[in-house]
């Protein structure tokens, strides 16, 4: 671990690169925790290039931590359509209504307080804070976690036993303190950028001379990567009405974590968001779907109509492969289903639907 000189001349070469080759990002325009801490909740997981758009029109609604919180909360899952980890949007608003109800609606400074809310971790607090408060807190991410690894030659799963808590002292060792907001974004601006999983661009490393991977020609093996949990592979089925207006016909989220029309964990591979009648597929699609809907949608009617399959739609979420086979089914009249809603099927855009749904919208639509 470096100390003294080396760990000064190690801190002044960070955060002049960062100062010099730091990203022009939206949210590094301002000190506004509100602002810092939609950027962290929509980059977990998330690609800076996939999350900015969301990030600038999540503003254009939501321009403080009041409306967010007052907002319906269907219109902020609408918005984060396409983003996916839809509990990120759930415990964001949560979070904004335990700020205007706790802290006069404003992010609070104290770790134990930001802690506390709906949505924030370690990681996400000592961001917040340290960005926009100056607080003295290290972060650590799969980023800078891997620069630190790196920097101390440490092999083997960082996540693994004590691992993560001492990277974490390490962090805490190298940080910055007259600079801690920018020392915590140089770091992890460093692993997203130069020090990457693969190929790391060690001859653009600002801070090369002190990694000892490096200097042991361990950069390509460290840090060990994890093992990854094993396929789940999953079959769904979907029921397409079309009515001759091109209307279909839409169930709601689920409450409580049931939905009289959905079987087994439907609703939540769904991101628990507007969706088709869809099930689980188990053997023979057609006639499972058949007596799905005869059961639920239309009971006590003759249903004989034909479905009309259509091409299958891919999908992944973490561990799970999805293959969801849609068929639609052209109708005179949809039929009335409570708390369901009538929609066009080109525009789902008036409620809040998952990248699946939208998917099978598409594969519907002529």
């Amino acid at each position: 671990m470096l100390t003294g000189p080396a760990l000064s001349r190690f801190r002044k070469k960070l955060l002049e690169w960062f100062s010099e080759f730091q990203r022009d990002l939206p949210w590094r325009h301002s000190k506004d925790p509100y602002r810092i801490w939609l950027s962290e909740i929509m980059l977990q997981q998330t690609r800076v290039v996939a999350a900015i758009p969301y990030y600038e029109l999540f503003l254009e609604h939501f321009p403080d931590v009041k409306t967010l919180a007052l907002a319906p909360k269907e219109q902020v899952l609408r918005l984060w359509a396409g983003l996916g980890y839809y509990s990120r949007a759930r415990n964001l608003q949560k979070a904004a209504r335990q700020i205007v109800k706790d802290h006069d609606s404003r992010f609070p400074e104290a770790r134990e307080s930001a802690l506390a809310l709906s949505g924030i971790g370690p990681y996400t607090a000592a961001a917040i804070l340290s960005i926009a408060y100056g607080q003295k807190l290290a972060v650590l991410d799969g980023n800078v976690a891997r620069v630190i690894a790196r920097l101390n030659a440490k092999r083997g799963d960082l996540r693994a036993g004590s691992r993560w808590q001492k990277l974490q002292k390490i962090a805490d060792g190298l940080l910055a303190p007259n600079a801690p907001g920018d020392w915590n974004q140089a770091m992890m601006e460093l692993g997203a950028t130069v020090c990457t999983p693969r190929s790391p661009r060690c001859l653009l490393c600002p801070v090369a001379e002190f990694c000892q991977a490096r200097k042991l020609g361990l950069t390509d093996v460290i840090p060990e990567k994890r093992v990854k949990r094993a396929t789940e592979k999953i079959t769904l089925a979907a029921l397409v009405m079309v009515d001759p207006w091109g209307r279909t016909l839409l169930l709601p989220p689920p409450k409580s974590g049931a939905n009289p029309l959905a079987t087994h964990d439907v609703p939540a591979l769904l991101s628990r968001m507007w969706h088709f009648p869809t099930i689980h597929v188990h053997g023979d699609a057609v006639q499972e779907l058949r007596e799905f809907v005869k059961g639920t949608i239309f009971t006590g009617q003759d249903f004989r109509s034909r479905l009309q399959p259509l091409p299958k739609v891919r999908h992944a979420v973490t561990y799970r492969q999805i293959t969801l086979l849609p068929f639609r089914l052209g109708i005179a009249k949809l039929p009335r289903v409570p708390h369901a809603k009538v929609l066009p099927l080109a525009d789902l855009s008036d409620v809040p639907v998952s990248n699946l749904t939208r998917k099978t919208a598409r594969a519907a639509t002529p």
